[in-house]
């Protein structure tokens, strides 16, 4: 797959509290906000971007890390394994010192939670409907869960959800959100009805069992979880089963992974649009 130009969509800019990222949109209808993983807005992030666009909402991505629109899988780029792994220790390393990422303590939301509330606001106020979803994407995917303090955040989804990095038993029983938050969360579930989405595969070791054991513990049947096997995903893709909806996705209808794919966009229907998309 080649690099994407991102010519389909509208380029921003969005400031909060003195900070200003880059903002990519497309379609019409209410907001989706689709955080990617590492390392960075790869071409299958737009894809997926554009499957929410396809059904009656409007993708808006934030530009957070990496180059966007490189394709960064060495099998597909043309660059090479060696260029790819530049990229993305390139991406991954000023990610995990930057004080805007938590990435190891538990017990934390990022302060990057802050500007992404503040984009949900501002584009629920754009784009207008009930509210706003939120896909975040292994390094971000907790980030969905946080977003949802926000009254306006009504479709959270944690695609491998891989913070804090699990490196000790409490780390993998967690996940990057405070205890304030997770408590107003937890009274949107009981008060609303809020459902929180969240994927993996079995045997994903970035994104332990521990974890969504405990988001069953803190959320009941609010935290509806899709866990796949792990030979249920694209043997073609370069790293081991991880990423349900972009790299790992076999886009074929009967798939385990399309089946992923769909529950994802159909809850963004449910929630989001007053018809079926």
């Amino acid at each position: 797959m080649a690099d994407d130009d991102l010519s389909d969509f509208t380029r921003d800019t969005f400031t909060y509290d003195g900070k200003t990222r880059t903002v990519f949109r497309q379609g019409t209808g209410p907001a989706v906000i689709v955080i990617a993983e590492m390392p960075g807005i790869s071409p299958k992030v737009l894809e997926f971007a554009r499957r929410v666009v396809a059904i009656g909402c409007t993708a808006v991505v934030p530009h957070l890390f990496g180059e966007p629109g490189r394709d960064a899988d060495p099998n597909t780029s043309g660059r090479g394994k060696l260029d790819s792994a530049r990229y993305l220790v390139s991406s991954i390393v000023p990610a995990c010192i930057s004080r805007e990422f938590t990435v190891l303590a538990t017990g934390k939301t990022s302060p990057v939670i802050a500007w992404l509330r503040a984009l949900a606001r501002s584009e629920h106020e754009r784009a207008g409907g009930p509210g706003v979803g939120a896909v975040g994407m292994c390094f971000t995917g907790g980030f969905a869960l946080a977003m949802a303090a926000e009254p306006c955040l009504l479709a959270p989804v944690l695609s491998q959800p891989s913070l804090p990095a699990g490196l000790t038993k409490k780390a993998k029983h967690a996940i990057d959100i405070s205890n304030e938050d997770l408590d107003i969360v937890k009274g949107r579930c009981a008060a609303e009805g809020l459902t929180v989405l969240g994927l993996r595969f079995k045997g994903d070791r970035n994104v332990p069992k521990e974890r969504f054991e405990f988001l069953r513990e803190q959320l009941g049947d609010a935290f509806v979880a899709v866990e796949l096997e792990d030979e249920h995903a694209n043997p073609d893709a370069a790293m081991s089963p991880h990423s349900v909806l972009t790299e790992h996705l076999i886009d074929e209808p009967g798939q385990p992974t399309r089946d992923a794919l769909d529950q994802v966009l159909d809850l963004f229907r449910t929630r989001l649009l007053a018809t079926g998309g």
